[in-house]
């Protein structure tokens, strides 16, 4: 595997960020809801960067990219709706289709996991998968993640969502 480094997402991280998405939408949309179609260019980036990194700095967000040497962003990974009152999050990943197979998905997961509970001293994570993302579930199982029973709602039967208690 080529060496990786997961860090803080910053703001100059747009112009490689609309890379990364732009290459991969296609893909992304297999697995999770499409983004708006603004979010695709410079502005929507920019925008999004700036959404997050306010969230971060509120303590609802904790939002990482991954990349490869040379800079080249090759996933994300987030630790949403921080709760520290509740002691919880969700977390959330994508890699690109290029860098699928290497791990870099339960990489990711187990960073988010330190981070919960070193940064924010969480105790509880979620996460919601779709049924036909097969690999998602898996990577989250191997991370410890287990399968809940949920009271479905209209529009959340194709969706699974995991725990773990950290």
């Amino acid at each position: 595997m080529k060496p990786v480094r997961i860090r803080t997402l910053q703001s100059t991280d747009a112009e490689a960020l609309l890379r990364f998405e732009l290459d991969n939408r296609e893909w992304f949309e297999r697995f999770i809801d499409a983004r708006d179609a603004a979010f695709y260019s410079a502005q929507g980036v920019a925008d999004h960067i700036a959404a997050y990194l306010s969230g971060f700095a509120a303590g609802t967000w904790h939002p990482f990219v991954i990349e490869e040497a040379g800079g080249k962003i090759v996933g994300r990974a987030n630790l949403k709706g921080i709760d520290t009152s509740e002691r919880s999050a969700e977390v959330g990943y994508r890699i690109a289709q290029r860098a699928c197979g290497r791990g870099l998905a339960t990489l990711a997961v187990r960073h988010l996991i330190q981070e919960a509970q070193l940064q924010w001293n969480l105790k509880q994570l979620v996460a919601n998968v779709y049924a036909e993302n097969v690999g998602s579930a898996k990577v989250l199982e191997r991370c410890g993640f287990l399968i809940e029973p949920v009271s479905r709602q209209e529009g959340t039967e194709h969706e699974y969502r995991f725990g773990l208690l950290i």
